[in-house]
């Protein structure tokens, strides 16, 4: 028994999230059928974290266990040629039998682009949300860095979050404008279901002015849903990069 990762890159658009459901179109699956027709065998491929329906992935880790002798190096390409165009499957590592790539992962890194412009850019308007009016980003990216650390951030999580706790670390958080575009990148050691488009759209509210940077913080106190602001749309979501010390040392 082998154990593969692989790193996956999909547009969201047409899929109803990662993870394998009872109805609609899904990245799981899709994998999981290009993998039964590779290698004759129904394998469960483990993803690094779910993605919503129309979130987009640049670099989604999954892994498989495999009695197949095909070499690492062979894998993306044999996958590719039996996988939609809509997923790209970039690279491929035989790692340890023990990886496990939502539990050994250390850092995620999710990614949000808002367009700034005046009118939307055609081009990226399924991976941008198009916001035309003036905003302060010096005011939301002030309130971004006061969620850096280790916080329970039940506030911007859904009602229906099922996860025993809320607790979780942010390690890094940035805002990189690209013409146009706005990007923010906000890197920690998990998020929960709906976390990172709870934030945006609470730093759209700190952007347009109807709340304080320093708000934040009141926010993440208060540990309720109801205190931030609304969750953003899923098309300008990308799930960016997942770390391992395991994989690191493979690549």
């Amino acid at each position: 028994m082998r154990n593969v990762a692989i790193i996956v890159s999909y547009d969201g658009r047409e899929f109803n999230g990662f993870q394998s459901q009872p109805y609609g179109r899904t990245v799981q699956v899709e994998i999981e059928t290009a993998l039964q027709k590779l290698t004759g065998e129904d394998i469960l491929l483990i993803g690094s974290g779910r993605t919503d329906a129309g979130v987009h992935a640049r670099g989604q880790v999954c892994n498989f266990h495999t009695e197949s002798s095909i070499p690492a190096e062979r894998w993306a390409i044999a996958l590719n040629t039996r996988l939609p165009k809509d997923i790209v499957v970039l690279e491929a590592h035989e790692v340890s039998l023990d990886f496990h790539s939502r539990r050994s992962a250390k850092r995620k890194t999710y990614r949000y682009s808002i367009d700034l412009a005046k009118f939307p850019d055609v081009f990226y308007r399924h991976y941008a949300y198009h916001h035309p009016t003036p905003l302060n980003v010096q005011a939301m990216l002030e309130g971004l860095r006061l969620l850096v650390g280790e916080h329970d951030f039940t506030s911007f999580t859904s009602i229906h979050s099922t996860k025993p706790h809320h607790i979780r670390t942010i390690y890094d958080v940035q805002m990189r404008q690209e013409g146009s575009i706005l990007h923010t990148f906000i890197t920690g050691n998990g998020f929960l279901y709906n976390m990172v488009r709870v934030i945006m759209g609470t730093l759209l509210w700190v952007g347009q002015g109807k709340l304080a940077p320093s708000e934040m913080t009141r926010i993440l106190q208060g540990r309720k849903r109801s205190l931030a602001g609304p969750t953003a749309m899923p098309h300008a979501l990308m799930l960016w990069e997942v770390e391992y010390a395991e994989l690191q040392q493979s690549l």
